[in-house]
């Protein structure tokens, strides 16, 4: 397990902002990609955006045009941009990472969205 440590989750009201970051401590070795996934109350962890090596990005179908994910190899840190906040993306996210040691999981962000 790599330690992932996340920030920037708060309370937003509907159509703001927030910037989510999440560094990969120690040593880290061949990254096969990082992303953010969320998981509300009474829904299953759900895929949010994952970025490769070699910058491919995936996002979610509620999240296109509103989030974007973004990464510092140097760092081995992510990014995740989230515009136009609505009240259905409230959720715990965490940040995740697979390597060829495996995946980790950070401990989760909450992200509250008010209407």
């Amino acid at each position: 397990q790599v330690p992932l440590v996340e920030s920037g989750g708060g309370l937003v009201q509907a159509g703001g902002s927030l910037r989510l970051s999440c560094a990969a401590s120690g040593s880290v070795f061949v990254i096969n990609a990082m992303g953010w996934y969320r998981q509300a109350p009474g829904k299953k962890r759900a895929l949010v955006a994952l970025i490769t090596t070699g910058s491919n990005t995936n996002y979610a179908d509620s999240v296109k045009g509103r989030f974007t994910i973004s990464r510092d190899n140097a760092k081995n840190t992510i990014y995740l941009q989230m515009n136009s906040l609505k009240p259905e993306d409230t959720a715990v996210y965490y940040c995740y990472l697979s390597s060829v040691s495996g995946a980790s999981w950070g401990q989760g962000t909450q992200v509250t969205v008010s209407s």
